[in-house]
C-alpha cells in the first residue's frame, strides 16, 4: 500500500498539471470504486470543476475544487493515479478517467479495485472519508517529541503497532514504520509505553529521517506504485530492513528475522535494535 512518501510523491508530481484546471467531464468505468455518492451524481458533480488545491492527509490525496467542494482518494493496495495524453488507449484495470480542459487525462487505475474515491463539500466528505479520525502527521512541524511521548505513554502493545495505528499517527504504513525502527535502534516488540526520553528523541528523528528520504526517492516501488507521471520510486534501493530478512544486516552484519506483528510481516536486526 502506498504510504505517506508515495502520496506526496504523487501529489508532488500531479500539482504543477492539474492545480488550476478545470475537470471537462468524467467516464466512470467501475462504479464500485466511487464510494461518495453514486457514479452518476459523481460525474456530474465534478465536471465543470476547477481544482484549486491539491493536498495530502495520511495516505489520502485530497483535490480541492470550486464552490467548496473536496474529492478524496484513497489509493489503498494498488490504485494508481496517472496523467496521460487524452488520445492514450486505455491501460488494463483503468476504472475512473477524468478529462481535462486542456486535452490531458488523470487515469484511475487498480488491478485488485480495493481504493475509494469520495467527493462532498468539504466539511462533509472529512468525515465520510475517515479523515478527522487520523492521528497527527509526522513530517507537520508541530509534531515534537513531547506529541510522540503523548501517543506512547501508558501504551503496552508493541511500539511497531502503535506506528502502523492511524488514529494515533497518519501515513506511516509497513515499509517506514520497519525501517523507522531500525534508525532508532529500537525493537519491534517493545512496548510503546516503555519507552526512554532518549528512546523517543531518536524515535522522532528517525520518523523524520525516513519519511523524508522516502520522499527525496520518489516512494518505494515493489509491485504497483507509481508516481502521476507514471514513474517508480528509487527508496527501495536504500532500505535498510524491509523484504531483507534472512540477509545480513548492513551495519552489523547480523542476520535479520522476521516476526509477526498483529498479522504484519515485521522484519528487524536482532544486534542493532534492542
Amino acid at each position: 500500500m502506498p504510504e505517506l512518501p508515495e502520496v506526496e510523491t504523487i501529489k508532488r508530481t500531479l500539482i504543477p498539471h492539474l492545480q488550476g484546471q478545470t475537470i471537462a467531464g468524467v467516464e466512470v468505468y467501475h462504479p464500485g470504486v466511487i464510494a461518495v455518492p453514486d457514479a452518476a451524481t459523481f460525474s456530474h458533480l465534478l465536471a465543470g470543476k476547477r481544482i484549486t488545491r491539491l493536498d495530502r492527509r495520511g495516505k489520502y490525496l485530497l483535490f480541492h475544487l470550486a464552490a467548496g467542494y473536496c474529492l478524496v482518494a484513497h489509493l489503498r493496495m494498488t490504485g494508481r493515479l496517472i496523467l496521460t495524453a487524452a488520445t492514450d488507449p486505455l491501460l488494463p484495470h483503468t476504472h475512473v478517467v477524468f478529462h481535462l480542459a486542456g486535452g490531458t487525462t488523470l487515469r484511475w487505475l487498480d488491478t485488485r479495485r480495493f481504493g475509494r474515491f469520495y467527493l462532498g463539500q468539504e466539511d462533509e466528505v472529512m468525515v465520510t472519508a475517515g479523515l478527522k479520525e487520523l492521528g497527527p502527521e509526522p513530517l507537520d512541524p508541530a509534531f515534537d517529541v513531547a506529541t510522540l511521548a503523548a501517543i506512547c505513554a501508558g501504551r503496552r502493545r508493541p511500539v511497531k503497532q502503535v506506528l502502523l495505528d492511524q488514529h494515533l499517527l497518519a501515513g506511516i504504513g509497513n515499509i517506514y514504520a520497519d525501517e523507522m525502527l531500525f534508525l532508532a535502534g529500537l525493537h519491534p516488540l517493545r512496548p510503546a509505553g516503555s519507552l526512554t526520553g532518549d528512546e523517543l528523541v531518536r524515535l522522532h528523528l528517525a520518523m523524520q529521517a525516513a519519511l523524508e528520504q522516502g520522499i527525496a526517492n520518489s516512494g518505494t516501488s515493489f509491485r504497483d506504485y507509481v508516481d502521476g507521471r507514471g514513474q517508480q520510486g528509487k527508496n527501495q534501493d536504500y532500505l535498510q530492513v524491509y523484504g531483507r530478512a534472512g540477509q545480513p544486516c548492513r551495519r552489523c552484519g547480523r542476520t535479520l528475522e522476521r516476526v509477526k506483528i498483529s498479522g504484519r510481516s515485521t522484519v528487524f536486526c536482532p544486534g542493532c535494535q534492542v
